[in-house]
């Protein structure tokens, strides 16, 4: 009886212990971030998520466990030649990340080295088809090219690629050089270009201000004039009155008329005498009693013709006032 019940306990031992053994290797936990591909006697059957996961034990077995965060890959660098034939050193990186497990375990044998690979002959590719020119100042377009190829290209294996990112160009050092004198001369050139521009601008707007100026100036010179003519307009209308009254005179037989006349015209030739710049010294015959009966007869026409205006202001006071 007492073997009886040994035996009974070792066997219900063993059950448990087997149970134990089969729900332990039943049971799998999947960590997050993690996806792990199940086999079914070495044939793929489906794919365990994150989380607590039932399998058949001792039948189906974890056949790959992937990693679905996104991760990076640095590229080496490497040569390249480009289409102008210069030789540069470049390296890059790459973002990826899986997105089929059952197709990155099982499309592609070491994915990374593919992936890596991959890119490195596609930068040779792309960057091979520019000049050094083009390289330098188009990276964003290197980048979108070498996405688009890549993450075609790696598409069947479940993967994708997120970003492709050139970090280092780097030419040779003779090649930088040529370079560092080109834009050198490149500046210089500008330099020079916005010199002359100053300069023509300045002449521009210095002939702008000598426009001007003439322009005021001959305005100028057409108001004096226009000043001056009407000036000569109204004494030549000061002398016609003069002559008129002179010539009235003479008419009615006063001879102190002629001798005003002949006075202003023999003034006049003393004063042009004397403005000459050419003549500083000079003797003429002047008969003075001429000049001085001559200014004599002018007092007369002044004396007459202020008597006359006496008398009619006398003879205007004699008259009787109007009766009404």
């Amino acid at each position: 009886m007492t073997n009886d019940l040994s035996a009974f306990s070792i066997f219900v031992i063993a059950v448990v212990v087997l149970a134990v053994i089969l729900v332990f290797m039943g049971v799998k936990s999947v960590p997050q971030g993690m996806e792990y591909t199940i086999e079914r006697f070495g044939r793929y059957i489906r794919t365990l998520r994150p989380g607590l996961n039932l399998i058949v034990p001792f039948i189906d077995r974890v056949g790959a466990e992937m990693n679905m965060m996104e991760s990076v890959l640095d590229v080496p660098s490497q040569e390249v030649i480009t289409r102008d034939n210069a030789v540069i050193q470049v390296d890059g990186v790459v973002f990826s990340q899986i997105l089929d497990a059952a197709k990155a375990a099982y499309e592609v044998r070491d994915m990374e080295r593919a992936t890596l690979n991959l890119t490195m002959t596609n930068i040779r590719t792309v960057m091979g088809s520019m000049d050094l020119d083009e390289l330098l100042s188009q990276r964003d377009q290197i980048n979108h090219r070498l996405l688009t190829v890549v993450d075609d290209a790696t598409a069947p294996w479940g993967l994708k690629v997120t970003r492709i990112e050139i970090k280092d160009i780097t030419p040779p050092a003779d090649l930088v050089a040529s370079m560092a004198g080109q834009m050198k001369a490149e500046r210089d050139k500008r330099a020079t270009i916005l010199v002359a521009e100053g300069e023509r601008q300045a002449q521009i707007l210095r002939a702008e201000g000598e426009k001007q100026g003439a322009i005021l100036s001959a305005e100028g010179r057409r108001e004096a004039a226009y000043r001056d003519a009407e000036a000569r307009e109204r004494e030549a209308e000061a002398e016609a009155k003069a002559t008129a009254v002179v010539s009235e005179a003479i008419a009615a037989g006063d001879v102190n008329a002629v001798n005003y006349f002949v006075a202003q015209r023999y003034i006049d030739a003393l004063g042009k005498f004397a403005e000459s710049p050419n003549q500083k010294t000079f003797f003429m015959p002047v008969e003075a009693s001429g000049v001085i009966g001559a200014i004599g007869g002018i007092t007369e026409i002044v004396r007459d013709s202020m008597a006359g205006s006496a008398r009619e202001r006398a003879s205007a006071d004699r008259r009787p006032p109007e009766t009404t």
